[in-house]
């Protein structure tokens, strides 16, 4: 009598798929968080051009510091998917008179704080930063 040994195979491929399903869950999770970073980011630029294009063109609304606060506040309504409270603004400009100086140069630098969490560990954390100068019209 001839015997045959053969190996069953039969879970083979649902016994690999449950050792490489955390890995792919953890990549997908990390694929995902790196892509909100990015999309904050995209929205604190947005938000800089915003405040900067705002006090460029607001020369003649009043004094240095309500045109500050204009560009603030448009600075603010152009980051809108982000937490408004967390959004740091700063304008620098040169004030002449406690007027903008006519063709100088204003910057605005807009901040917002990240941080890249992966089943609740903290992997990564910082701040955003985007400033954008722009010609006082």
């Amino acid at each position: 009598m001839i015997r045959r040994h053969t190996q069953r195979q039969d879970g083979q491929a649902v016994v690999e798929f449950v050792v490489i399903l955390p890995v792919l869950l953890l990549v997908l999770l990390a694929i995902y968080q790196f892509g909100q970073v990015f999309v904050n980011y995209m929205d604190v630029t947005s938000a800089a051009r915003e405040g900067a294009r705002k006090a460029a063109v607001s020369r003649s609304a009043g004094t240095c510091t309500v045109v500050d606060g204009l560009a603030i506040a448009a600075a603010k309504g152009g980051g809108s998917d982000l937490n408004l409270s967390s959004l740091g603004v700063t304008v620098n400009r040169t004030c002449t008179n406690n007027t903008y100086a006519q063709s100088s140069d204003v910057t605005v630098t807009a901040t917002y704080p990240y941080s890249i969490n992966i089943m609740g560990v903290v992997v990564s954390s910082g701040t955003l930063t985007s400033s954008t100068t722009m010609r006082v019209e």
